[in-house]
């Protein structure tokens, strides 16, 4: 038997209703704010990756499935979604047009790293991308938008949020971290001395509980914030206040990708191990010009479906749809055209095999059938059907022609 990769996992039954579930509901919810779809590929140029995520995060160090395709090109699975849609939009030249665009996705990301629970190889996100705005009243709009999907999903969290500042306030902070992280180095993990060199600030955001514990008196730079940014922070804070939305402000929070600035907000939860960001992200108005484009201002955010999926409160399902059934082999085959006939209007399941009355009805209530439809010898004969309303309790005996 041939069994799925490490890491990777298939999506059946309970699971399957609960990821579409998911994806439907954040649809309907950022469709609200505006929001339209868009499809980017899975594989992309290596070089993407690496000039937006950087070299120096984990992401694209350690976890991508890069490989060389028979072209000759350097290529790897996409690792993140947002890249690949800053990367449409500057291939579009929509980056050039005055019209602000706010775009929606959801599908597949690859990272190699150790599998465990909530964090598969293969894994999906949802996200939307936001371009052209600004105002911080975008961040809180994004923010307000993922509050209520995990509401409507009905998923607890905490939001956790802080500002990474801008090319004015962020190069004096660093220097002021690469003196202090230099003095401590010899007690930091190999992955933080490396980080020194290539971006320090990514020394915030490493997992190990010893390197934690030495960064508690490291500069923060949301004390060293310039005029704008500590402007736009305070009343991103005010906004989340006004609406009764709870945060904790993290002065460690930087996220894991280096084109984030600004706004960076995850929101967490208790109840999923030690993984416990469902969702995350902020703005990044230098990654369309990093990447070519026209500078253009954007914010957007990933929500980790399998990290809820034992999160999501499922909503009782309505029976739903048409069972038809033959009780004589001579009554399949009228129930064909009927069946199509139905199917433009509604979902109908349809039982090829003749059988008795009792089977049926389990057959129906195993699909959650709203209405059953049966054919017997009697109703053959006469050219009707007997239907039951499953909720009603209702039945009755109508003409084929009519139904």
């Amino acid at each position: 038997m041939i069994n799925p990769l490490r890491g990777m996992k298939d999506l059946t039954f309970d699971e399957s209703q609960r990821f579409v579930h998911i994806i439907k509901t954040s649809i309907d919810i950022a469709k609200k704010y505006g929001y339209g779809y868009i499809e980017t590929p899975i594989l992309e140029e290596t070089a993407l990756f690496k000039r937006s995520v950087g070299e120096s995060s984990d992401i694209v160090g350690k976890e991508m499935y890069q490989f060389e395709d028979k072209g000759g090109n350097d290529v790897c699975m996409r690792p993140e979604g947002t890249a690949g849609v800053v990367r449409a939009f500057v291939s579009a030249k929509l980056d050039r047009q005055p019209v602000k665009q706010k775009f929606y996705y959801y599908g597949p990301m690859f990272r190699y790293e150790r599998p465990q629970k909530g964090r598969l190889r293969e894994f999906h996100q949802f996200g939307c991308e936001s371009f052209g705005e600004a105002s911080v009243y975008e961040d809180f709009s994004i923010i307000t938008m993922i509050s209520q999907i995990f509401e409507a999903l009905g998923i607890g969290f905490d939001l956790q949020i802080n500002s990474l500042g801008c090319t004015t306030c962020m190069p004096p902070y660093k220097q002021n971290l690469v003196g202090f992280l230099t003095e401590i180095k010899e007690e930091l993990c190999e992955d933080c001395n490396r980080r020194i060199g290539t971006n320090p600030i990514r020394v915030l955001d490493c997992k190990n509980q010893s390197c934690q514990s030495l960064l508690v008196n490291s500069p923060k730079l949301i004390d060293n914030l310039c005029e704008e940014c500590d402007a736009d922070f305070k009343k991103l804070t005010a906004l989340l206040d006004n609406a009764g939305i709870s945060y904790l402000v993290d002065t460690n929070l930087v996220r894991g990708l280096d084109y984030y600035n600004k706004t960076a907000f995850e929101f967490v939860s208790n109840n999923i191990g030690s993984q416990s960001a469902i969702a995350g992200g902020g703005r990044y108005d230098k990654l369309v010009e990093f990447l070519d484009g026209k500078p253009t201002p954007a914010v957007g955010f990933a929500i980790g479906i399998e990290r809820i999926m034992e999160l999501v409160q499922m909503p009782e399902l309505e029976k739903e749809g048409i069972y038809m059934g033959a009780m004589v082999p001579e009554a399949v085959e009228s129930l064909f055209p009927l069946a199509s006939k139905k199917r433009k209007e509604t979902k109908v399941t349809l039982e090829y095999n003749s059988k008795g009355f009792k089977s049926h009805m389990k057959g129906a209530d195993k699909v959650n059938a709203r209405t059953v439809v049966l054919i017997g010898e009697d109703e053959l004969n006469n050219g009707t059907v007997w239907v039951k309303d499953l909720e009603s309790k209702e039945e009755k005996t109508i003409p084929l022609s009519v139904f």
